[in-house]
């Protein structure tokens, strides 16, 4: 170890109480530090001799516009905190989330780190106190893409000359700039304006266009990509396939590890969710989170499930990015992830404490059908290729990356293929054909929808002791398989349709 990784160590220790870096973050520390070497070496200089100086030494001026992809739970927040101690000027650090800012916040608070925050919603009193603070020494200032659209703060901040920019979470900046966060859009032009020596853009998952086009919005295409192994081993992912998902969710409740998460598609599936997991354990297990909540319901809960030892939370993604929550056991996905990114993205809440997570997909037919609509090469079809491949789960999510090639320590496509294999009972639509292709014309749909429920609820009272099982349920079940053959007797019909006009050709 060198005399500058012994100080970089040294501040690790004092600051924060950690004995070792990682390899990944001193080489992303020594980036930033050796690049604003660089910059300070040439602010005397001319013009011309400034332009010299940064041809001879560009690969180190680059290192400093940086786009970093380290897996969750690897220690990001080291890469930019340890830095500000050193620099002689605040660190920037930009959040996509409200939540996210108050955990961080409160994390620096409990390590003694000051810094301020910035949000939507200020007094002018607010404001000023934080630039006070800044000017008394402050090293580290919070804010989200949404404030630093407003011309007098970006103003103000660019007078108080800002050393780094770290970017959190900045696949964000590709996910929702071309939709519905068209601040994040911005965030070259606001770079331009504070023109910090050094810019790094932090993120656990990005497929190879996710990463050009942050590229393309932070750094007019040049940057320097530092890429970890994407893969966390102690993620272990599997597959439970069901068309009456909250009942499947039920079921794990019962028999997975706590804390656990379900990610919800919508709001209203959060709150249900969290409704019949309460009805059925007829006590508060579980609560639902998701972004209409105000500011205080959302701390609420948030704490709630930071000191739990054995809740559920029913969430939407807002509550994935960055909560660091050490020991949740099981992250349940009612709903597929649109893509593989978002997907490893929200798996990886499970097991920061490094112990083994579960991480479970329900897939669905209706599912299956949705998903097979995108285009094969799209970013959204490798979730259908991950729920339904006969190979390796973990090697899916990382072939979408562009990530390596890696050895899998759990899912259960490999655990089946190596002996290991857990109790999985037949879904519920499988139970359903089972009971079609056996009593074929036997049974009309009100008969068939009635022998579900039954068999279903006798299931459950022998195994949980409980029924929990509706006729609603099976309706779901039946229009699923109804609407599944439908699809595929139609795609037959095009494939023989096309093969017939093919003929005719040849003919003619």
């Amino acid at each position: 170890m060198n005399e500058d990784e012994d100080f970089i160590v040294a501040i690790a220790k004092e600051k924060f109480g950690i004995d070792y870096l990682y390899p990944w973050q001193r080489l992303i520390i020594a980036n930033i530090l050796d690049a604003y070497e660089y910059f300070k070496m040439c602010e005397s200089m001319s013009k011309e001799e400034k332009e010299n100086f940064y041809k001879e030494n560009s690969d180190s001026f680059c290192r400093g516009r940086q786009i970093v992809l380290l897996p969750t739970g690897a220690g990001k927040s080291m890469c930019f905190q340890v830095p500000a101690f050193v620099l002689d000027g605040p660190t920037l650090v930009i959040y996509p989330l409200l939540a996210l800012m108050s955990d961080q916040k409160r994390r620096m608070e409990e390590s003694q780190l000051d810094c301020v925050v910035f949000r939507g919603g200020q007094t002018v009193e607010e404001i000023e106190e934080n630039f006070c603070r800044i000017q008394n020494g402050t090293k580290i200032i919070l804010a989200n893409p949404e404030v630093l659209q407003n011309q007098h703060l970006l103003s103000r901040l660019s007078t108080i000359k800002i050393k780094h920019i770290a970017i959190d979470e900045a696949h964000c900046v590709s996910e929702w700039g071309d939709s519905f966060r068209p601040s994040y859009l911005q965030l070259g032009k606001i770079i331009k304006v504070l023109n910090p020596p050094m810019i790094t853009a932090f993120t656990a998952t990005a497929s190879p266009q996710v990463l050009e086009r942050m590229s393309e919005i932070l750094f007019d295409g040049q940057a320097h990509v530092v890429r970890s192994e994407s893969d966390r081993q102690n993620i272990h992912y599997y597959v439970k396939k069901a068309a009456c998902k909250k009942k499947e969710a039920l079921k794990l409740a019962l028999t997975e590890e706590k804390p656990m998460i379900i990610f919800c598609g919508t709001r209203f599936n959060a709150a249900d969710m969290a409704k019949e997991l309460n009805a059925f354990f007829n006590k508060k297990v579980a609560q639902f989170y998701h972004a209409g909540f105000e500011k205080s319901e959302k701390e609420r809960i948030e704490q709630w499930f930071y000191n739990s030892t054995d809740g559920i939370l029913c969430a939407t993604c807002a509550y994935g990015m960055g909560v660091d929550k050490k020991n949740i056991k099981t992250v349940v996905h009612l709903e597929a992830s649109t893509t593989a990114e978002a997907y490893i993205q929200e798996a990886g809440r499970g097991g920061r404490d490094g112990s083994v997570a579960k991480a479970i997909l329900i897939w669905s037919l209706e599912d299956s059908l949705k998903f097979d609509s995108f285009g094969k090469n799209s970013r959204q079809y490798s979730m259908k290729i991950f729920a339904e491949t006969t190979e390796c789960r973990r090697q899916v999510l990382l072939n979408a990356l562009g990530a390596e090639q890696a050895v899998c320590s759990g899912c259960d496509v490999c655990d089946e293929k190596n002996g290991i294999k857990e109790k999985d009972e037949p879904s519920d639509w499988q139970i359903a054909l089972k009971l079609i292709k056996k009593y074929k014309n036997f049974y009309k749909l009100e008969t068939l929808q009635e022998e579900l429920t039954f068999r279903m609820n006798k299931y459950f009272v022998k195994t949980f002791g409980k029924k929990f099982w509706n006729h609603n349920d099976s309706k779901e079940v039946v229009r699923q398989i109804q609407n599944s053959e439908f699809r595929i007797q139609r795609k037959l019909s095009r494939g023989f349709s096309r093969s017939r006009r093919n003929s005719r050709k040849k003919r003619t």
